[in-house]
């Protein structure tokens, strides 16, 4: 018996399902495990932030400058409240390493004869090894530049990150809105389109209370001018999106069109805006801006408060769901096979049967012929969902160059401002696209 769970361990998938779990295909364990090692990954990081846990990091040796000695020598600045803050980008630095290196070895993997598929869907056991090891070197990184410099790697990548959860919901609203509209041809029409409408009125009341509300606590009066107009550009491109999805035209080139994909788009992006106007480094214009000093002092009149806000958690929220769409899902609808560039493989039927026919509850191996995604690309969209979750957790914050205070820099909102804006972009495109390219399958 022992033999047999050590061959699990540096194995293939096959051998990771009990005998409760139904059979699966290799591909779909390969995704739910590396999905897994990121969520890992992001659950140690929201511990470091626990404020009793971020207390207790200054005793590992040489990570706070300030705590006691570095190499010997006695340093001066006390990064007490950053301790979080550090812990956070070495973890999201070990993830991303960890994703870019099976990123590169991965490149050009056709199928699973290729020996590298053996890699990406077994050593399990070792690959926890090769992650742990690279968490630990990564905390033993100095400071130096180390933070800055992965400042930006983090804003880049989370700005591509937002761009693929656009593309996803996207995709979701498009697939919900054919779906209930099948359902209505098929069956009831009149329960399926009530509730297309009650969703869609809940969708455009949500996102006109919470404009408002960002109208009453992100602007004043007399200043906050950059808040009213961001919140009024974002809502002028939210309904002229809107009114093109019902256009004579769409509706002709897409039936499946309607405000049903609108209204989530528009929600999406009130979300995006109100993220967006919480890193707004002005306290008058922004309530929920964090304060976060080295000392205490530096800041008296501002309270010292923890690294969550509404914002992050909706954020925190939104990452594992599309996580979850990215691992689940990717090897089955067509439209997220687009976007993974996936291929169909044929041999996975005859994989399915075999594991029925034996009666064995494993994972087959459907990808003889060839692979069902994209190893390199699902790697980078994990690498990237690291940067994404590294940047969410630390309200995208850098210290200042004092290195006394953590502050919120405007690069984070033009950052997320403009993913919004790509957004609605991308959105309106898929309207007009079959008028623009009437030659091309857009279905």
């Amino acid at each position: 018996m022992l033999p047999l769970q050590v061959s699990c361990l540096c194995g293939s998938a096959p051998c990771l399902l009990c005998g409760c779990c139904p059979s699966a295909k290799n591909s779909t364990v390969s995704h739910l495990l590396f999905t897994f090692f990121l969520f890992l990954g992001t659950l140690v990081s929201i511990i470091m932030i626990i404020p009793g846990v971020e207390k207790e990091l200054h005793k590992l040796p040489g990570f706070c400058e300030g705590s006691g000695s570095v190499l010997g020598v006695q340093t001066h600045v006390d990064c007490r409240s950053f301790l979080g803050h550090k812990a956070v980008y070495r973890m999201g630095f070990a993830m991303a390493a960890f994703f870019f290196l099976f990123a590169v070895i991965m490149v050009c993997v056709r199928s699973s004869k290729d020996p590298r598929a053996a890699v990406q869907n077994g050593f399990w056991f070792f690959k926890f090894l090769v992650l742990v090891g690279i968490t630990v070197g990564a905390f033993y990184i100095p400071d130096g530049a180390f933070t800055s410099v992965w400042f930006y790697f983090g804003v880049v990548g989370s700005f591509l990150f937002i761009l693929i959860q656009l593309v996803l919901l996207i995709d979701f609203a498009h697939s919900w809105s054919q779906l209930w509209l099948r359902n209505a041809n098929e069956g009831s029409a009149k329960g399926w389109y009530a509730a297309l409408c009650i969703v869609t009125f809940i969708f455009y009341a949500t996102s006109v209370a919470s404009i408002v509300l960002l109208y009453i606590y992100y602007t004043k009066p007399e200043v906050c001018t950059e808040g009213k107009v961001l919140i009024s550009v974002n809502l002028i491109l939210c309904l002229i999106v809107s009114a093109v999805s019902i256009l004579p035209k769409i509706q002709e080139a897409q039936p499946h069109s309607g405000l049903l994909q609108a209204s989530l788009i528009t929600l999406y992006t009130v979300y995006v805006t109100w993220s967006a106007l919480a890193n707004v480094p002005i306290q008058t214009c922004n309530p929920t801006l964090l304060v976060r000093n080295s000392t205490g002092s530096a800041m008296a009149t501002q309270p010292l408060t923890t690294w969550w806000d509404a914002p992050s958690i909706v954020g925190l929220i939104i990452f594992i769901l599309c996580t979850l769409f990215i691992s689940v899902r990717s090897s089955d609808p067509p439209r997220v096979n687009k976007l993974m560039l996936t291929e169909e493989s044929a041999a996975g039927a005859g994989g399915e049967a075999a594991a029925v026919e034996s009666g064995l509850h494993r994972a087959y191996d459907n990808e003889q012929d060839g692979v069902s995604y994209n190893y390199t690309f699902f790697h980078l969209c994990l690498l990237l969902a690291s940067l994404y979750i590294m940047m969410t957790l630390t309200n995208w914050y850098r210290p200042d160059e004092s290195m006394q205070v953590l502050t919120s820099p405007w690069t984070a909102v033009w950052v997320k401002i403009c993913s919004s804006w790509a957004g609605l972009l991308l959105y309106l495109w898929t309207l007009v696209a079959p008028l623009v390219l009437p030659d091309r399958d857009f279905s």
